[in-house]
């Protein structure tokens, strides 16, 4: 396989007390280097999903379309991050999700079988697999709530601190979507906000 040793985005993902150096190098093996360009569906509404992938360099966001055909961004992934249709990837079902290049990215994908194999031959891996599953079941969870308790403005500012490549590099549009608001309520949002930090 072409994945090196030394690629961080990998060992940064799979950073884990239980697995040792030999086997992070195991894991690594097992992935494949892909890349996409900006406006590459990556996953489509109805495919089953068979691999997930680690950005090394890149922005997408995943999305459904609402009862009026709008398309609502349900989530981003940066650099460093697992791109993944979870509900589709291990129920092997038709996902309701689009996943989208938002530009140029350079990934690393590992297939379901790789996958599989791994997780179920080394200790290590399944720890790391549950620790990843909780800390997403509980990002999921706070997103939730975040969207019923805060304010726009600061859902807005979160992300911002969070994720401020998505802000740098996604459409406004998007990021509107994704925070729940209008695009209007977006740009004012965003000018009253910067106005703040030069202020």
């Amino acid at each position: 396989m072409e994945a090196q040793a030394e690629n961080n985005a990998l060992k940064q993902v799979y950073g884990h007390p239980l697995l040792q150096n030999g086997n992070i190098e195991k894991i690594i093996e097992a992935h494949e280097k892909i890349t996409f360009t900006k406006g590459e569906l990556v996953l489509k509404e109805g495919q089953v999903a068979n691999e997930y992938l680690i950005i090394e360099k890149g922005l997408m966001r995943s999305y459904v379309h609402n009862y009026d055909g709008n398309d609502i961004t349900t989530n981003f992934f940066s650099e460093n991050e697992i791109v993944i249709e979870v509900s589709s990837l291990f129920q092997r079902i038709p996902t309701q999700e689009n996943i989208e290049a938002l530009m140029d990215c350079i990934c690393w994908k590992i297939g379901f079988e790789h996958f599989q194999n791994l997780y179920h031959s080394m200790e290590g891996f399944s720890e790391w697999g549950r620790a990843w599953m909780a800390q997403s079941l509980f990002e999921s969870k706070q997103r939730s709530i975040s969207i019923i308790t805060d304010s726009a403005t600061e859902r807005y500012q979160k992300l911002l601190q969070d994720k401020p490549s998505v802000l740098k590099n996604a459409p406004l549009k998007h990021v509107a979507s994704f925070l729940g608001i209008t695009d209007t309520s977006l740009s004012r949002i965003r000018k009253e906000t910067a106005n703040l930090r030069s202020g």
